[in-house]
């Protein structure tokens, strides 16, 4: 079961997401699910098509499974995310 304390160590692919903030405001308010992921690059399929996102760029809001909502800075998930899975995490608090 996916939980904001855990969300770090699985797989984005399938989650619904949005993008709250960043650098540049033509991310701001894209929203959808998660189709693909890489080490710097998230894909989302979007109501208007898929969409290809820096990770360092922006500020994901990740709706889990059971609805519950996470808030992430995407720098800190730049990695493979066969890496990111292993990785270890200081906590979030």
């Amino acid at each position: 079961m996916i939980t904001p304390q855990n969300i770090f160590r699985h797989e984005f692919i399938g989650l619904t997401v949005e993008i709250t903030d960043s650098n540049h405001k033509e991310f701001i308010g894209i929203k959808g699910k998660i189709i693909d992921e890489t080490r710097n690059i998230i894909t989302i399929d979007t109501s208007t098509g898929e969409k290809k996102i820096p990770k360092k760029e922006v500020i994901f809001l990740f709706t889990l499974p059971q609805g519950e909502k996470v808030s992430i800075k995407g720098e800190i998930i730049v990695a493979r995310p066969e890496d990111r899975i292993k990785k270890k995490y200081k906590k979030i608090r």
